[in-house]
């Protein structure tokens, strides 16, 4: 997405927001982009940083061509700071050293952006540097905050930025850039539920990880409806020495949440929703033990599961936990 028209495609409202803030000369001193991702944030984040400092603009659009434009793609233009969380959050050491740049004058201009990915991770105390900066903005500065969570961040901060909603993209074209990419139906739908980056998605599907990540998800939900300590076992055997990471045990909860759906949409006859699982003898075992007021507990379960992970609870103590709220 190099162009407003690219981003309008997927986000028409953002675009028409910003644009026409572009048009008129007033942009925002300060952006927070909030969207599930592979919404478009960091695309959105990039053009605004791209129109600013552009030497070769055309109407709203950047050339993408000159040396400036090129510098922000690679990440490389001395007056374009990124922040990113630092392992589970983005600390106030990060936010210090930002403002020590913030006091020097632009090495190519009086222009300065900074773009804080995962803004919803900010430590308290960051937070509160952060709102410094927006409490006596610079007219020549613009920040530009990324988060799939605007509700985790303080009040205060969201009151001083222009908020700019990104909606989820609509599954069926997703699915269809998917089919067009090579993948068939059943792997259009699972990634689709996963994710919403085409690349991303694209490079789940030929990961061999993943194709094991799914087959265990598939055992575990099965092994509830048997002997419980089997269930036990087969966690610390199996399951956490193929989820080693934070991430892909977030990823596992994720294929998790899909399956537990589907032995929902059946229980309701929705069998086109299926992702997981095939309309067979295997889903109505599954039916028939879990009930409808047991899988939405369960789905609750699942979703905490993951919020305790992003509060940085340990990866094995989380999953114990969950295994035994769907076990009772």
């Amino acid at each position: 997405m190099n162009t407003w028209s690219d981003i309008a495609e997927m986000q028409p409202m953002a675009s028409k927001i910003i644009t026409n803030s572009i048009k008129k000369d007033r942009i925002s001193h300060a952006y927070l982009l909030h969207g599930a991702r592979g919404t478009g944030k960091e695309a959105i984040a990039i053009l605004i940083a791209k129109i600013l400092f552009c030497t070769h603009k055309t109407g709203v659009d950047p050339c993408l061509t000159c040396n400036e434009c090129k510098r922000i793609d690679s990440r490389n233009h001395p007056d374009v700071h990124w922040i990113e969380p630092d392992g589970q959050s983005i600390k106030i050491e990060q936010i210090k050293n930002l403002q020590k740049e913030f006091t020097y004058s632009g090495l190519e201009s009086d222009q300065k952006v900074y773009i804080i990915k995962g803004a919803d991770t900010l430590t308290a105390n960051a937070a509160n540097r952060i709102l410094k900066f927006l409490e006596e903005p610079s007219k020549k500065t613009t920040a530009i905050m990324l988060t799939e969570n605007s509700q985790s961040i303080l009040p205060t901060i969201r009151s001083r930025c222009q908020i700019i909603d990104l909606q989820p993209l609509n599954p069926r074209q997703f699915q269809q850039k998917l089919n067009d990419a090579g993948l068939n139906d059943a792997s259009a739908r699972l990634w689709s539920a996963l994710t919403n980056n085409l690349d991303e998605a694209i490079a789940w599907n030929q990961d061999e990880w993943f194709a094991g990540a799914r087959r265990l998800v598939v055992q575990l939900v099965e092994a509830f409806t048997d002997n419980s300590n089997d269930v036990y076992l087969f966690i610390h055997n199996h399951w956490l020495p193929h989820f080693k990471e934070r991430a892909q045990l977030e990823q596992g909860l994720d294929l998790l949440l899909v399956a537990f759906k589907d032995i929902l949409y059946y229980h309701i006859g929705n069998e086109d929703a299926l992702v997981i699982f095939t309309p067979d003898e295997r889903l109505e075992r599954l039916g028939m033990y879990f009930s409808q007021e047991k899988l939405i507990t369960v789905l609750h379960d699942l979703l905490g599961a993951k919020q305790k992970l992003k509060q940085n609870v340990h990866p094995t103590l989380v999953m114990e936990q969950v295994t035994l709220q769907i076990q009772r």
